[in-house]
């Protein structure tokens, strides 16, 4: 059965199957994060962790779309990491001011 599997995988279109796979997966793990954490905070949240895994499933699928020259997917994967890096940008520039405001306060 092992040996099966790695003559599957020898096959270097079945790695890449398998990598377009696993970026579609990390891609759609993120909204089970983000609606377990709105349920548990009982309102629409977007946690960290959802950009995160935006962002490596962006890439992870962007990796496959330059492997099987999809250009319209390639171009799709390579905007939206613009949009998920910009947002954890805005995210960690809000936070570094809150903590600026708040030891200003504190002084």
């Amino acid at each position: 059965m092992f040996t099966l599997a790695l003559t599957w995988l020898d096959n270097s279109g079945h790695i890449w199957l398998l990598i377009g796979f696993l970026g579609q997966a990390l891609f759609a793990s993120r909204f089970i994060i983000q609606w377990f954490r709105s349920e548990v905070e009982g309102r629409s949240v977007i946690p960290l962790a959802f950009w995160y895994c935006s962002i490596g499933g962006g890439i992870v699928s962007l990796a496959y779309a330059i492997e099987i020259n999809s250009w319209p997917f390639i171009i799709s994967q390579g905007s939206g990491l613009v949009v998920y890096v910009r947002n954890l940008w805005l995210i960690f520039r809000e936070r570094a001011a809150l903590r600026r405001a708040a030891q200003q306060t504190a002084a």
